[in-house]
């Protein structure tokens, strides 16, 4: 491989403490579910439904309204409001698999549904190791747009088979990107998809995935 792309929300960077904020809300109004129970119906609605590039009131009160039908909770206001209080401004953290980052050799690029704040996030979180960023707010479309990924295949001038990446939705970057002939893979941390071939459970193992 001769350059590594990576995804950036649920690949290189969470909120750690969002599951058991929305645990401790749901408890206040009454209703008791498992953490596990909550990361899965997340992940699995995360692939269905599109983040926009700048997220607002609005698009958490759809999305949180989904997520509780998910567990089986009749959304109201009050509620929707309260889960949107407590999570909106959790902080972003990198995971720690992300360390290994620095023992990569080869370029590193940043492809991402996101807001023109990106380059500084990252450079805040992991200083300057990124030779590219490719945020669709800035180029005016997104994943799982093929024009997307095509850009950047043309930005960094390497034939899609050289380049690994790494994203965290089958939708939104394994698809795309393999139907353009670029090497993907899904970082499963959680392993909810035991066995899939196309996954891996940490960024640990990308040293070796290089060098194939």
């Amino acid at each position: 491989m001769k350059y590594l792309l990576l995804d950036v929300a649920g690949t290189l960077l969470h909120k750690p403490d969002l599951f058991l904020t929305i645990n401790n809300t749901l408890q206040n109004f009454g209703h008791t579910i498992a953490l596990d129970k909550l990361r899965y119906n997340h992940k699995m609605l995360s692939e269905t439904i599109k983040f926009p590039d700048r997220t607002d009131v609005d698009f958490y009160s759809y999305f949180n309204s989904e997520f509780l039908y998910s567990l089986g909770i009749i959304p109201n206001a009050e509620l929707l409001n309260a889960v949107f209080q407590s999570c909106s401004y959790l902080p972003w953290e990198k995971f720690e698999d992300t360390n290994v980052l620095k023992e990569i050799e080869i370029p590193i690029g940043i492809i991402s549904n996101f807001n023109s704040s990106l380059k500084k996030k990252m450079n805040d979180y992991f200083g300057s190791i990124f030779s590219d960023f490719f945020v669709s707010e800035e180029l005016g479309i997104s994943k799982p747009s093929l024009e997307f990924y095509q850009k950047a295949i043309e930005k960094i001038k390497i034939e899609p088979k050289d380049i690994l990446y790494v994203g965290d939705s089958f939708k939104l970057d394994l698809e795309p990107a393999v139907r353009l002939g670029i090497n993907t893979l899904i970082v499963d941390r959680d392993n909810f998809y035991p066995n899939n071939p196309n996954t891996i459970l940490s960024l640990l193992e990308l040293k070796n995935k290089i060098q194939l």
